[in-house]
């Protein structure tokens, strides 16, 4: 098992870095296997006696599921960007390792290749015993990055490659260099307003939501984004009025709140005209970006009545963000 109690790698072997991500379908052909494996995840569908019934529910979800969701992707491009950007960030934090230490760095999708299975091959090829998991997100809960670990301990087992030396970055909501990254991104969106404007935007942080009761559990995902978000206001200084909000609910159980909806609602009704979108819990764009906010909620916001709406760059290959990670991994290793 990973060990993330903060432990040291030591510098005797070469490095695996794994990015680990949700991945998103390459095709529109893939959207409904790939909504598949990610109902079938046990981390997602935690009922009593799951395993009784969890690929058959899967299986009726995604079926039901995939023809909205590929329309949407439509939208995008026909597939999510998001392998293409983690690539990208893969090869970047890779340069600013390179003459540090001796690493590689490897990606392991959760839900689409490439896969847990994918990376662990390649470190079997590569000869590398010793790894670090390295999460592309920033804040930890059991459906992200405890999903992707456990993953990551079932595929390893199933291989009998427990010989391999683990260590785990659980965390880094409010890492200097990551809350610059997302300061930075703020700025270059706030520079697209006219100056006579900019003290009319309002700054919607938005994150991913979670369900209630896994945060009543003890999940820490909330307590970070928080973190995240008063790192952020603290450091960026806009002297703007400023909320935060989740997005992306699913199923009919009661979610965090406030929605990203009824937030953009609520300040249409009192005739906010410049609203700033800013994907907080999000690394790289994928659809929660490019359509949730960049489209369907800035079309609603515009129906609303709302004049001017953006979306902040996300973090992508920002430079704050790669040495950010790249920071994460030397401390770990030289302790």
């Amino acid at each position: 098992m990973p060990d993330s109690g903060g432990s040291t790698l030591k510098r005797e072997s070469p490095l695996g870095v794994v990015l680990l991500q949700l991945g998103g379908p390459d095709s529109l052909e893939s959207v409904e296997p790939f909504l598949y494996n990610l109902f079938c995840d046990p981390d997602i569908i935690d009922l009593p006696l799951a395993f009784l019934f969890r690929r058959p529910l899967a299986r009726l979800i995604s079926r039901r599921r995939a023809p909205k969701v590929q329309e949407l992707y439509k939208r995008i491009g026909n597939k999510s960007p998001i392998l293409k950007l983690t690539n990208r960030q893969a090869r970047a934090l890779q340069r600013e390792l390179d003459g540090k230490i001796d690493a590689k760095v490897y990606v392991g999708m959760r839900y689409w290749s490439p896969m847990t299975d994918d990376a662990i091959e390649q470190i079997y090829k590569d000869n590398v015993h010793r790894v670090l998991l390295l999460p592309l997100y920033p804040h930890y809960s059991k459906t992200t990055t405890g999903s992707s670990v456990n993953e990551w301990n079932r595929v390893i087992a199933r291989h009998g490659l427990n010989h391999v030396a683990v260590d785990l970055v659980e965390e880094y909501c409010d890492h200097p260099l990551y809350i610059s990254s997302l300061v930075q991104n703020i700025n270059i969106a706030l520079k697209r307003v006219a100056a006579s404007d900019r003290s009319k935007v309002h700054l919607v942080f938005s994150a991913h939501g979670t369900p209630v009761k896994l945060v009543k559990s003890g999940d820490p995902y909330q307590t970070q984004i928080v973190r995240t978000y008063n790192a952020v206001l603290a450091k960026g200084e806009f002297g703007l009025n400023h909320h935060l909000c989740y997005q992306s609910k699913v199923g009919p159980e009661k979610w965090l709140e406030p929605s990203l909806d009824n937030t953009i609602k609520r300040l249409a009704q009192e005739k906010v005209s410049h609203v700033i979108v800013i994907p907080i819990a999000f690394v790289s764009d994928h659809s929660e970006t490019l359509w949730e906010i960049n489209i369907e909620t800035k079309e609603e916001a515009k129906r609303l009545g709302i004049k001017y709406f953006d979306m902040s760059p996300a973090l992508n290959t920002n430079p704050f963000f790669i040495q950010a990670l790249a920071d994460l991994v030397l401390k770990r290793v030289k302790g």
